[in-house]
């Protein structure tokens, strides 16, 4: 019984080997005859011109003495020995110019930050760069401060506060 399966699988087998891969073979060569493989030819290689290297002649990048810093004479300082005012925690790109009150011929700014309320006249410090205010006008507050550059010298940079609009009472 066990050898009829056998011979029963194998033809089985070899009835469906003929025609069908045929068909398959005979269509595989058809389609074979429009097929045409084309390679394109590799783009031209264009010369570059050659440039001689002229920084040989040229000072030295890494040479230990062009790497200390220069020591230079800068009589401008911020005074570390005075008493810091209230409003010198605060970067001053989070402060906000809200008013303006005169009195007489003295102008003072009406500042906030985070939400507390300062009047701010000219001479008093205020940001974190050594800010001294210098003038009030009715739509500004302008301030000298001190930054230090690249070279550990202190150098002066103008600032200016606007005053901001009213901002809606939703806000």
């Amino acid at each position: 019984m066990r050898k009829a399966a056998v011979l029963a699988g194998c033809l089985l087998v070899a009835g469906c080997g003929g025609s069908e891969q045929e068909d398959i073979q005979a269509w595989m060569n058809e389609q074979l005859k429009g097929m045409r493989g084309a390679v394109r030819p590799l783009p031209e290689i264009k010369p570059f011109p050659v440039v001689d290297y002229a920084g040989a002649q040229a000072d030295d990048p890494f040479r230990v003495g062009r790497m200390e810093l220069e020591k230079r004479a800068s009589t401008m300082r911020p005074d570390m020995d005075r008493r810091r005012e209230p409003l010198e925690a605060y970067p001053l790109e989070s402060l906000r110019m809200v008013g303006v009150l005169a009195q007489g011929r003295t102008a003072h700014a009406l500042v906030m930050a985070d939400k507390s309320l300062y009047q701010v006249r000219v001479g008093n410090y205020m940001g974190q760069n050594f800010g001294v205010v210098t003038r009030i006008s009715d739509t500004e507050l302008t301030l000298k401060e001190l930054v230090e550059d690249v070279h550990g010298d202190w150098v002066e940079r103008t600032s200016t506060l606007l005053l901001q609009e009213r901002q809606e009472a939703g806000k």
